[in-house]
Parts: C-alpha cells; structure tokens; sequence
C-alpha cells in the first residue's frame, strides 16, 4: 500500500467478490470463447424465437460429481445431453396413459435412415506452429458452431434433437484414438447394430483417413442365430470396404447357466473367472493378419489364441479377478499431435470405438482372458481412452462410448443404453416402445391393476409390476410405478427381456436364412452348448435373487460382474419358500 494512503474498510462480502473474480479470470479459455461466440450467432435466431439462443442453456450434464477443489477434472468427461423442456415431459407423462398399439414384426426392420444428413464433428485443421491456446481455442470454436448449426436445422425442420454427446473433451477422445489406429474396430449391439453404425465414421475412417476398419457385432448370444446372419450379410453388403466380424464376450463356457424360461426370459450366470472368448479373438486376429501381412509380427497373439482353445475346462474356479491395472495406460494428452505413422516401433494399434453399452471393455476383457479394465452398466463409466497391450506387438485403444449426431427417438436410445436409466426423468415412453413389439403382459406374467379385460398402457403394465414385485411408495404404499419402470428397463438393457431389431426385408428371407451354411459358424462362435445338466434349474431360477435380477436396489453404477450370479424367478411360479411351513406338519 503506498504511503499516505488511509487504510480503506474491506468487507467479507468484497472478499467473496474479489476471489470470485478471481477465480472467473482462471476459468478456461473455452468460456470465454464462447461467451463471445455467443453474440455472433445470435443475430442467426430471431427474438421471438423459442429455439434456445444459445448454446448450453438447455444442457443437461449427468452424473456430475461435487468438487471440493476447483481445480479438479473429475468431471471433465461427463455426458452432456440436451434436455427435455417441461412441455415434453407434459405431453410424453399424458402419452403414457394411452392404450398400447402392437406392432407386427415387419415394423422392428430397419436402415440406417437415422444417420441420414447427419455427420459428426471431426478434429480441425492444425499444425505445429500452433501454440495450445491456439489449438484449444480453434477447436471450442469449431464445435460450437457444430452444435449450434445442428440445432437450429433441428429447429427449422421441426424435429426433436435425439440424446447426442454434447462434451467436446469426450469427442477429443475418438480424434485422439483414431490418430493412433491402424485398425478401427468399431463394435455394436447385436439387438440395434444399424443405430450403432453411423455411416459418416464409416467414410472418414476408410476414405479421408485410409485406414482399416472392422465392424464387431457383439452380444449375439442375447440374439437369435438368424438374425445375426442377416445383419451379417447387410452390412457386407452395403459397406463393401468393411470386415465383418461376429464377437460375444460370455459364450457358454463363461457362464455358469444359460436358460430360457417358457414366457421368453432369459437368464445368465456369469462365472467369476473369464476365460478367452477365442471364436471371437480369432475372426479378430485373422482380418488383423491379413491387413498387416508381413510387416507386424502377430505370431505371439496366435499362440496365446492356440493355448487358449487348447486349455481344460476349469469348472471349479469362481474367483473374482482383481483389476490388472500394471498394463492399462489411461491417456490424458489432449494437446499431443503427432502424424501417424503406420505400424509404428512394429506395433500393431487397434482403436475400439462405439456407442455407450456395447461392451467394448467387456470385448477388450474377453479378448485378453482376463479383467484389464473396468466395466459398468452405466453409460459415460469409460472416461478417457485406454490403451492395454495384447501382447508385445499388438496395442488396443479403448475410446469412451460416444453417442453420435442422428434423428434415433429418444425412447429408443434408452433402450440402446445410451442414456443413464437412473438418469430418466419419464420412463414410460420406451416402456411403450418396448411393450408394443414385445408381449410384456405374458412375458411378465402380470395381471392388470384394475380390470382384465381392460387394455393396457405403459403406466398400467408398470403398476403391474410394481403390485407383482412389492414396489411401494414409503408414505402413501401405492404401487411404485417409477420404480418398476426402472426395473423393466434395466432388464432389456441387460438382455433378460430381448428385443431384437431386423434388417430390411428380413421376414421374407427368414426361411432361407435357415438353411444358410453360414449358421452354422454363427452357432460355433455364440459356442451354444447344451446344459451339462450338473445344475439344478431351481439354482436358475431362485427366489432369494428375485430383487437383484431387477436392478431396482441400486443405480446402476455398480460394475457388471458384481451383477454376475443375478438370476430370474420365472412368472407365474408357484414355488415358494416358507421358513414357518415345518410348525403346522403333523408331529
């Protein structure tokens, strides 16, 4: 303080202010980017608009975390979605009321209609007399005008923005991987693979970048043999340049009990202790073989393939594996550019990139033989990308689920698993969905909350199960409806209740598809095997797991295998357990 100058009074509240500017002025060059961004896109929206003037005023950010320390990053990567304004939510909670319209199977086939006019936001150009200021600043503006200008097509077309990445640290991530890649696995869900496979990732990949690609169809052992053939077959077809490859991460020599009961639930018991799925690691190693030719050596992966095949049933271990974290890199460098150099130090790179709940961590896991990296249920768990050494020349990149730009309704992409079911604010829109393709009420066993012969809704069938299950409201000990909508979802989402979508014209070729020499390698690699008939099928179906199958004692956040011995009781079932049952027998 100079000289001569009278102490001045500094109020509590003007120390707050003076450290709240404080902290404004180390806030990220992002924010203010586009804080002035802002202005020059305003004048493109009129002022008696209703569209959202500026980007992120209507986004909805999940499963933020609170943060002692402003400096933290844990919640640098978390999903950012658009959210539904009160008058949707009106209009969706009225819909749920209305009685259900059954759809014939014909209307479960389907394009790849969803991805059309739509692209995804690629890295801008940049070159290494760019400073990091320059590299971020160059790329807020980017995206902001990406996402702006897809809203305001959305708006002018009158059509609803579908659940779609709104993080650009997440899209950061994909440019990062496919940097990297020689190899770009890109791997989808069997139920959904069209809604998986944006076409426009298909063309950068293999046409701007000139790399290999790979499609994975995986989870087809949650789908039926014919089925699989035809999304096999369509994808071959439409994307000529593509290698097609059929994967699932618990055939049947990882599970402890596969059963399906009569009303079409299905039920799995995961053993502790993975082995190799090696059907699928080596379709896998064979197309990575034949694009690398001589110039990789491969022969240490076929051989831990071999061995793998080779190796004994080992039926009496059921430990749970610790994490092996010693050979798992998670990369944070957003900012270091490199050009790529293929195969380079003779090290194979194959990035694996898709959608939230495919189970790439699960595909990464099974490839391995073992627990490499983490895996949940819950979308947005993979934070950034990984990178886990195979073996000593081959290096898989694990890019974080990603929910690319496309017109996919909402209350499909729930569905998909592309958005946290905890996380929903009206359920009863994919029960709908789910309830029109699929008979729920027989599949449940449910009998209706006020008149059989009344029809049903999505908030009746919900009711149902909440009466059949014991979901009740704390207070007033009315059914649970929210509650049993989260429980249904949760079991499409994990394959209990299966709904499966077909490609275009499927019902036609249905009848050759069966006599199609291909399913017979499509069995091979789901590895169907019959029952050893060493388990009891009240094991299967016990009623002390009744509450865990349903997924409704917690949010979804905990990891799969913590979920692996959940098991169903079928509907309908009369077996009971009575631990007074003893004192009224005859002595």
């Amino acid at each position: 303080m100079p000289q001569g100058r009278r102490k001045v009074p500094f109020s509590g509240k003007q120390k707050k202010q003076q450290l709240l500017a404080k902290k404004q002025a180390k806030s990220s060059t992002s924010h203010n980017l586009i804080r002035n961004l802002k202005d020059e896109e305003s004048s493109d929206i009129s002022e008696d608009s209703d569209m959202p003037r500026t980007f992120g005023e209507n986004i909805e950010k999940i499963n933020m975390q609170p943060l002692k320390d402003p400096r933290s990053k844990t919640n640098r990567y978390v999903l950012q979605f658009h959210r539904e304004t009160p008058k949707e939510l009106r209009e969706m909670k009225e819909e749920a009321r209305k009685g259900l319209v059954y759809r014939s199977e014909q209307k479960m086939q389907l394009g790849d209609n969803y991805f059309q006019q739509y692209d995804f936001p690629i890295r801008p150009k940049w070159s290494y007399e760019m400073s990091k200021e320059q590299l971020d600043g160059n790329e807020n503006r980017y995206f902001f005008k990406y996402v702006t200008k897809l809203e305001k097509d959305h708006y002018d077309d009158m059509k609803s923005l579908s659940f779609c990445e709104l993080n650009l640290e997440t899209w950061r991530q994909l440019w990062r991987v496919l940097e990297l890649s020689d190899i770009v696995l890109i791997i989808v869900d069997a139920r959904f693979p069209t809604l998986m496979f944006p076409p426009s990732l298909y063309k950068y990949v293999t046409e701007e970048l000139g790399k290999g690609m790979m499609l994975v169809i995986n989870k087809i052992d949650l789908v039926d043999a014919e089925t699989v053939l035809a999304w096999k077959q369509y994808f071959e077809q439409k994307y000529p340049h593509i290698k097609v490859v059929l994967f699932t991460s618990y055939p049947s020599y990882n599970l402890r009990g596969k059963q399906e009961s009569k009303y079409g639930l299905k039920i799995r018991r995961r053993r502790g202790r993975m082995r190799m799925a090696a059907e699928g690691a080596q379709q896998i190693y064979d197309v990575c073989h034949k694009y690398v030719g001589d110039e990789v050596n491969l022969g240490s992966w076929e051989q831990k393939i071999l061995e793998e095949r080779n190796a004994p049933m080992d039926v009496d271990v059921d430990e749970d594996e610790k994490l092996i974290s010693e050979q798992t890199h998670e990369e944070e460098k957003d900012f270091a550019f490199e050009e790529h150099v293929k195969f380079k130090d003779g090290v194979l790179t194959i990035g694996c990139v898709g959608y939230p709940n495919v189970g790439k961590s699960s595909l990464l896991n099974a490839v391995m033989g073992r627990k490499v990296v983490s895996v949940s249920r819950t979308p947005g768990h993979t934070k950034h990308f990984q990178t886990i050494f195979l073996t000593n020349t081959v290096r898989l990149c694990d890019c974080p689920g990603l929910v690319f730009p496309s017109s996919t309704p909402r209350r499909l992409q729930v569905l998909m698993g592309s958005y946290p079911i905890a996380q929903l604010r009206e359920p009863y829109a994919s029960i709908r969905f789910l309830a029109e393709r699929l008979d729920l009420v027989q599949l449940l066993a449910l009998k209706h909350p006020e008149n059989d012969n009344e029809e049903w809704s999505p908030i009746d069938i919900c009711d149902a199960w909440a009466i059949k299950r014991g979901f009740l409201t704390a207070k007033a000990a009315r059914p649970d409806t929210y509650r049993a909508a989260n429980s249904i979802l949760r079991m499409a989402l994990d394959g209990k209740i299966t709904l499966s979508l077909k490609p275009i014209g499927f019902h036609l070729a249905k009848e050759k598809l069966s006599t199609d020499p291909g399913l017979v390698r499509v069995k091979e690699i789901q590895a169907m095997v019959e029952n050893d008939g060493n388990e009891d099928e009240d094991d299967c179906f016990s009623d002390t797991d009744t509450e865990d199958v349903a997924g409704v004692s917690n949010d979804g956040d905990n990891e799969e295998d913590e979920d692996a011995n959940s098991t169903l009781t079928p509907p309908g079932s009369s077996r009971t357990v009575n631990p007074f049952e003893l004192l009224g027998s005859p002595e």
